[in-house]
Parts: C-alpha cells; structure tokens; sequence
C-alpha cells in the first residue's frame, strides 16, 4: 500500500492531542444523548408501572443497556482523559530534552573556542597591564618642578624676616609724636561785603521778622 500510497505522515504530539481531544467531545455527546434515553425510559416506566407492567419492565430492560454503554464511554473518557495528559508529559519532557541538548551544544561551542592555559594567560597579562597602568598614574600624579628648586626652610626664615620688618614699621609708627592741629589762618583778609549784598541780606532779615 505504502507504494501507491507513499509513506503515512508523521503524527506530531499536538495532532495527536487534537484527535484526542475530538475524541472526548464525541464520546460526551454520546453520553449525554444516553442519559437522555434514560430518563425517557425511567418516564415510561413510571407511567407503566400500575397500568402495563409488560411496558414498564421492557422500558427498564432498555435504561438498563442505556446506562451500561454510560458505563463503557465513562471507562474509554477516562482512558483517552489519561493518553492525553501523559502525552503533553511527554511533550514537555521532549522540548525540555530539546532546549537543554541545545544548551549543551551552545556551551560546548563557546568553550571548545577557549584553552584554560590561554585563559590562565589571558588574566595574568591583564593583572600586569593594571598594575602599569597604576604606575603610570602614580608617576602623572607626582608634582613636577618648575626648574627651581625650593628649600622649605630658607622660604619659611625668609618669611619670618618679612614678618618682623612689618612689626618694627608699626611700632615706629605708634612711638612717633602726634601734633595737634590748629586753626588755619586765612592768607587773603576777608573781601569787603558788596553793597548790594548787604542790602540784599537786611530785606531778608526784616522780611524773616
């Protein structure tokens, strides 16, 4: 048949997960259809009860073979409700398998490019790189002199001598004697008043009266 035919293709888990679960809705219409037919029955039965015993005793033989293909759907449910969770277990367990495989490969790739001794070589050369890199600094952060060279000493006696010239000037200055001042005598006598003046300053007196 695979001749004509050419091979049957692969069934995926979610397509099996899919017809399963197609399955279970036509079982569960089944059922429910069955107990329908059951309550039906149990109805006839109960109306022929005192009137027509034959009736009642043939519609209770029928709910009888109702309720025990309930039973059987109620066992194929359980069954296909059970394939299906083991099938996405399995599913889950596959892509989990999957995903860490390609971890692995990943890993595997990135460290089959690397050599413990490169690496162990790798980090002693940065180690020394930093430690002359912190020498470099070290020296750059020295203060450099401007061609002179200065003794602390001789700046400090230098500046105690400016200190004392400073004070022996003041004290000249508080010891030397004050004069006091007098009334300065005017070099030119005072100018005669303009007649036109006076007379101008008699109006504005009497006027102030």
């Amino acid at each position: 048949m695979n001749l004509f035919f050419g091979k049957k293709p692969k069934v995926t888990p979610k397509d099996s997960i899919v017809e399963l679960r197609n399955t279970l809705q036509m079982l569960e219409k089944r059922e429910t259809y069955l107990q329908t037919k059951i309550d039906n029955e149990l109805k006839i039965a109960r109306a022929n009860a005192t009137k027509n015993r034959r009736v009642a005793l043939m519609a209770l033989r029928r709910k009888k073979q109702y309720e025990g293909q309930i039973e059987k759907i109620s066992g194929s449910r359980l069954t296909i409700e059970t394939q299906v969770m083991a099938i996405e277990n399995a599913n889950v367990n596959l892509e989990t398998m999957k995903a860490m495989r390609a971890g692995a490969e990943a890993m595997k790739g990135i460290h089959g490019a690397m050599d413990i001794n490169k690496v162990d070589q790798t980090m002693e050369e940065i180690r020394e790189q930093m430690e002359f890199a912190n020498e470099i600094s070290d020296v750059i952060s020295q203060p450099v002199p401007f061609g002179v060279e200065m003794d602390e000493d001789d700046l400090a006696a230098e500046l105690d001598e400016l200190e004392q010239e400073e004070l022996d000037r003041k004290l000249m200055e508080t010891e030397r004697p004050t004069q006091i001042g007098l009334p300065s005598v005017p070099d030119h006598e005072p100018e005669e008043e303009d007649e036109e003046e006076a007379e101008l300053r008699q109006l504005r007196e009497s006027m102030a009266m």
